[in-house]
């Protein structure tokens, strides 16, 4: 439904100029550049069928496949298309977030972030969830267990990706704080209509390198400091009209 009602949103096709493929990241350029993650460890090393002749948003259906693979270039191409409406977002880096609404509270990670440490300090109980744990993360299926206790849950963008995003999000409480992070995560207002309080993601402002990069196999934190990418959060509450 979340992915349905997003490519519903978008009101205009546009050509693709470019599809990069790396170790980590995918890119799509259409209308501005796209990024999402790979999800290397569930995909295959090259892209799955010919992508020819397709429009950007007949690309961005891929993101309802079932095979990640697809899904990933589906979800690069939904954020090469996406009018970022950057009045109504900030640098702020959800991380920030997070700390600013976890102090002495329950929070839930879902997918290990570089600032899951730090996070340690400030929570009541911090669980960290990792398909491919880390010493000290819980398993992906601990979600039915620790997301209902949890006061603020940051669940990573690349669950639009393997579909699994509906889910977790069923299984927050009411009144939890919910942020949707990562690269992959598009910056578009539909999904507050789901429930999720806060969008932290990116706005591509140098297409030509980081598709050099992602080619290279660079890390998002490469990425970050290579001055391509501005990291740009859209909280739910200060939109326009809602």
């Amino acid at each position: 439904m979340i992915i349905e009602a997003i490519l519903d949103s978008i009101k205009k096709d546009y050509a693709i100029s470019k599809v990069a493929f790396g170790l980590r990241f995918n890119a799509v350029i259409s209308r501005c550049c796209g990024i999402s993650s790979r999800l290397m460890r569930e995909t295959p090393p090259s892209p799955v069928e010919n992508m020819n002749g397709l429009t950007a948003v007949e690309l961005a259906h891929w993101a309802l496949s079932e095979e990640v693979a697809k899904s990933s270039i589906g979800i690069a191409a939904i954020n090469s298309l996406i009018e970022i409406d950057e009045d109504n977002c900030s640098q702020q880096n959800a991380s920030e977030i997070i700390e600013a609404h976890g102090k002495n509270k329950n929070i839930s990670v879902i997918g290990h972030f570089p600032f899951t440490e730090r996070l340690k300090s400030i929570a009541k109980n911090l669980w960290v969830m990792e398909k491919n744990k880390r010493p000290g993360d819980f398993s992906a299926e601990d979600a039915e267990k620790f997301l209902p206790m949890s006061d603020v849950v940051a669940i990573s963008g690349t669950t639009l990706i393997n579909h699994t995003v509906e889910k977790l999000l069923d299984l927050c409480p009411e009144k939890s704080v919910v942020l949707i992070l990562g690269g992959s995560t598009p910056l578009s207002p539909v999904l507050f209509d789901f429930g999720i309080d806060y969008l932290s993601g990116c706005k591509i402002i140098d297409a030509n390198r980081i598709v050099e990069l992602i080619k290279s196999g660079a890390t998002f934190m490469e990425i970050k400091k290579s001055g391509c990418v501005t990291l740009l959060t859209m909280p739910r509450h200060n939109l326009k009209g809602r």
